[in-house]
């Protein structure tokens, strides 16, 4: 029987796919504050960094990122059959399939991550934009999954806030943090 592969692995593996696709913690974290700073005037950039950290810790998308840049690489290398190879390559308006797995590691964080998820597919800002429009690469599933890496950690943060703002004990909101994790 083989045995599994160990989380750290798969985290890491997440990580540096994004790094290598031109992805930084910080364009997902500046997406993140456009998001949510017109919620809280005490919002820090350090505050979104930290929200799009704690989402990669999620195995649900690190798992998406792994499957999705996978795809885009080998639609770019030629590597997949037709007809699947076209609508990757051509990021095809009526393939679903990008926007599937992104949106199914947005569920875990709650109604504001879903739409949240929705607003940034449909209008495309900062590194979503970015990828989206790059002729260079394909990045079919890497745009989604960047809108659902912000989405999740936009939800987060939102919750966060209200956490504070109810002045929940450091304990409470660390207990909350480590059932987010699960999954």
């Amino acid at each position: 029987m083989k045995e599994p592969v160990p989380c750290d692995v798969v985290e890491q593996a997440a990580r540096d796919a994004l790094k290598k696709r031109g992805v930084k913690i910080e364009d997902i974290a500046d997406i993140v504050y456009e998001m949510q700073a017109k919620y809280s005037d005490n919002l820090t950039m350090e505050d979104c960094v930290e929200s799009a950290d704690a989402v990669l810790c999620k195995r649900e998308i690190q798992h998406a990122v792994l499957v999705g840049v996978e795809l885009d690489v080998l639609a770019e290398k030629n590597m997949l059959s037709e007809p699947l190879q076209s609508l990757i390559d051509t990021d095809e308006g009526l393939f679903g399939v990008d926007e599937t797995v992104a949106l199914g590691s947005v569920f875990g964080f709650g109604s504001i991550a879903v739409t949240t998820f929705g607003y940034l597919d449909k209008e495309k800002i900062g590194k979503i934009r970015e990828l989206d429009t790059n002729k260079e690469q394909v990045h079919t599933f890497l745009d989604d999954l960047i809108c659902s890496i912000a989405a999740n950690a936009s939800a987060r943060l939102a919750h966060r806030m209200r956490d504070r703002e109810e002045n929940r004990g450091s304990q409470d909101i660390k207990k909350r943090e480590d059932e987010e994790l699960i999954g």
